[in-house]
């Protein structure tokens, strides 16, 4: 896996991570009642710390990286590992 890769392969699964952490313990002004004139019910509260996700994000996205690139990096599973149609098998078949 050459650097760019890598780097790559880390932005697509911080961007995956933060999308599942940001509902993670939000409060919503709907919710806490103080609902600011002008914004949406379901708008965060002033708890919303984009600082702690950010953290906690990559923190997970460090160690989720880390474990598919050593997959990656080991070789053991390919492709044809997960392939379990076997659609690969008849690939050059023609007809």
């Amino acid at each position: 896996m050459s650097i760019v890769s890598a780097i790559v392969l880390f932005a697509v699964i911080w961007f995956m991570v933060l999308f599942v952490v940001l509902p993670i313990r939000l409060e919503t002004q709907g919710d806490v009642g103080e609902k600011v004139p002008g914004t949406h019910a379901g708008s965060p509260a002033s708890s919303f710390s984009m600082k702690r996700k950010a953290r906690l994000t990559t923190i997970w996205a460090v160690v989720l990286w880390a474990a598919i690139s050593a997959v990656i990096l080991w070789g053991g599973i390919g492709v044809r590992d997960l392939d379990f149609f076997n659609r690969m098998d008849d690939a050059g078949e023609a007809g």
